[in-house]
């Protein structure tokens, strides 16, 4: 079943939001100048960066950039009412004594986003299959898409099934199935004479199972840095050689093509949309986003608010600038869901020691291991979850 479009109707911003806006990007220019010039270099593949425009100007809206915007009527959810979350993410459930963080909405440039719609999901996805891939920031962002639909339609039968490496979620009323595949490195990983082999140039085992889904949205990049015992595998193939190790961008850059030839030879794409989710960024580092060294604050633990446009800092992921170049060279249209940026300013909304997790002793020493990388739900996922559904329907 084909997809159809239409123009989406956005509300024009009040003249103190404008005003807002203007200094925002005044900053940006000076301080971040790596964004604008990354998101105007890939102007010439707007297959990959389709924007929606704003009524009744008809300027540009950059969904990506803006900023956030505290809102009382957030959020959509309550972690309590949500089937699906993992202890790993339910910060409240685990103790997480603020709530800030969940009362923030995303606001782009020149435009706002249409509120999610969890029935109108349902009834535009009948009968479709939504499938999540990649690592766990995937399995983030598959309970955010669950929790956000099932808040609208409570009452609804579904049914779940985990599993591994795949997960589905089904609306049965609407027949809609919402899945997350575990693929942290996209191509297949063989054991092989009680070895594990990451096979950079196979795909095909895993790519199974994603075959006959609807709509696809791919993620990878945080296991790539992997070392030690939480390196997901033993040696690498490539080529026909073995490698104890290699290059580790090198070696993604590698399955990020061999995952780019099968989407080219495999996607149709009158049947099924394709989606890539751009790095999601870690707080360990504080100098990030304070632009300074500090001595109080060692990593995201105690964080409770967005970092503002005048003090935001970073550099753009190598791990992005992989995914930008294969984007590049593909010949299917894929959509960059670029929320790398918007979620950098957010080093309040990870779960840090408020989590299921402990094992690592987190609550005993907060500053030590917490977790900076995931994000708590309801939290930061939902408004990926809110882009997404733009990029969808309108």
């Amino acid at each position: 079943m084909a997809f159809t479009s239409q123009s989406i109707k956005f509300k024009s911003v009040s003249p103190s939001i404008s005003i807002s806006i203007i200094l925002f990007f005044n900053f940006t220019l000076l301080s971040s100048s790596y964004l604008l010039v990354h998101h105007l270099n890939n102007n010439d593949h707007s297959h990959h960066h389709q924007r929606p425009i704003l009524q009744p100007n008809n300027s540009q809206c950059s969904l990506f950039m803006g900023s956030w915007v505290h809102d009382d009527s957030y959020p959509v959810y309550q972690s309590s009412s949500c089937p699906v979350i993992d202890p790993d993410f339910n910060c409240q459930m685990y103790g997480r004594p603020d709530s800030d963080y969940l009362k923030y909405r995303w606001q782009p440039a020149n435009c706002e986003l249409p509120r999610f719609n969890g029935l109108e999901f349902l009834e535009k996805m009948k009968g479709k299959t939504v499938m999540f891939v990649g690592d766990s920031l995937g399995r983030n962002q598959w309970e955010s898409l669950i929790c956000l639909t099932w808040s609208d339609v409570p009452r609804g039968a579904t049914q779940v099934i985990r599993g591994y490496p795949l997960s589905t979620f089904k609306f049965l009323d609407y027949d809609v199935t919402i899945s997350y595949y575990k693929a942290q490195y996209l191509v297949d990983i063989d054991s092989v004479g009680g070895r594990r082999v990451l096979k950079l140039e196979d795909i095909s085992e895993n790519a199974r199972a994603w075959t006959g889904a609807d709509v696809l949205s791919f993620n990878t990049g945080h296991w790539w840095s992997h070392t030690g015992d939480t390196q997901g595998w033993d040696v690498m193939e490539s080529g026909g050689s073995v490698y104890q190790d290699m290059d580790r961008m090198v070696a993604m850059e590698t399955a990020v093509r061999t995952w780019g030839r099968w989407v080219d030879s495999n996607i149709d794409t009158t049947k099924t949309r394709v989606f890539f989710q751009s790095f999601s960024p870690t707080h360990y580092n504080p100098s990030e986003w304070t632009g300074r060294a500090t001595t109080t604050t060692k990593n995201c633990y105690g964080e409770t608010a967005p970092v503002s446009a005048s003090v935001f800092s970073g550099v753009y992921p190598n791990e992005m600038k992989v995914v930008d170049a294969v984007l590049k060279d593909m010949q299917t249209p894929v959509y960059l869901l670029d929320i790398t940026t918007l979620s950098a300013m957010r080093k309040d909304a990870h779960p840090s020691i408020y989590s299921g997790d402990t094992s690592t002793g987190q609550k005993s020493n907060p500053s030590g291991i917490p977790d900076c990388t995931h994000w708590c739900l309801p939290g930061l996922p939902d408004t990926w979850n809110q882009l997404f559904y733009t990029a969808l329907f309108f």
